[in-house]
């Protein structure tokens, strides 16, 4: 249990950050789930509409620190190739 007031204030903050890193991270990973329904229905242009909304979702993950940069990097490789195949 935090017991100095710096340590108090570190718990305080880090529950705030937790928070807010995981909606965050909801909120991606509900971008990522509707391109991953895109793929499974064989629709390539809502495929690739949902693909390029989820984009700048996964990079500001990376610029807010929720996700590591060549992880998404991975992710958009992966799903960019899928989204070609389709069709």
């Amino acid at each position: 249990m935090a017991n100095s007031p710096q340590s108090k204030k570190r718990a305080r903050q880090n529950e705030r950050r937790f928070a807010v890193n995981k909606a965050r991270r909801s909120r991606i990973r509900t971008f990522l789930r509707k391109v991953e329904e895109a793929i499974a229905s064989g629709d390539k242009d809502a495929a690739a509409t949902a693909l390029r909304a989820a984009q700048p979702e996964l990079m500001r993950g990376v610029t807010k620190g929720v996700f590591h940069k060549n992880t998404v990097a991975r992710k958009m490789s992966r799903l960019s190739t899928r989204v070609k195949a389709i069709g």
